[in-house]
């Protein structure tokens, strides 16, 4: 079995601004800046032989590169306790088309739908040992934060393996979307 999600890779740049944001929080679990990513679709766990079937649905997505600005942090709550701390991305039509080519792809080969609705961010921390106040007064501390834009050229399919420290991210297969032409 693999375990398997569709994302934006970081550059090296942008992993450092946000690993500039680590700190300040008693009980968080900070994400090492190299698993530092934007989820366009979790697949989760699926045969090997399916791995196969993905890459070629994706392999076929056409799209153009794009300018990304991230932006401004978050938490994420499940059962009224904030587990995850996040930086945003701001919603631009040529993201939430590739995300939406993306879903449609791996809808065709069998996939079931995503049922979370798409919230681009990149996760920064896990929250669950975290004194909520602490989480709050961060977010306030930094919400005006802001990375330089970023051009996204490809997005990786990536695999997942659990580390005793943390998950280990494999880029497995990148698609090149289409260079901008020159105005």
């Amino acid at each position: 079995m693999l375990r398997l999600f569709v994302a934006l890779g970081l550059p090296a740049e942008c992993r450092a601004d946000l690993s500039a944001l680590a700190g300040g929080i008693p009980g968080a679990k900070w994400v090492p800046p190299d698993n530092y990513h934007l989820t366009l679709r979790f697949i989760g766990e699926i045969e090997n032989w399916r791995a196969q079937e993905v890459d070629d649905a994706l392999s076929v997505i056409r799209g153009t590169a794009f300018d990304l600005s991230l932006r401004g942090v978050g938490t994420f709550e499940k059962a009224g306790r904030i587990h995850a701390l996040w930086v945003g991305a701001e919603r631009n039509d040529a993201l939430t088309h590739l995300q939406n080519k993306v879903e449609t792809a791996l809808q065709r080969i069998g996939l079931p739908p995503e049922r979370k609705r798409f919230s681009p961010h990149v996760t920064i921390a896990r929250t669950d040992r975290a004194p909520p106040e602490k989480v709050i007064a961060y977010v306030q501390a930094h919400n005006l934060f802001r990375a330089a834009p970023l051009q996204v050229e490809y997005f990786t399919l990536f695999s997942s393996r659990l580390g005793k420290e943390a998950s280990v991210y494999t880029p497995e297969v990148e698609y090149d979307l289409m260079a901008r032409k020159a105005a």
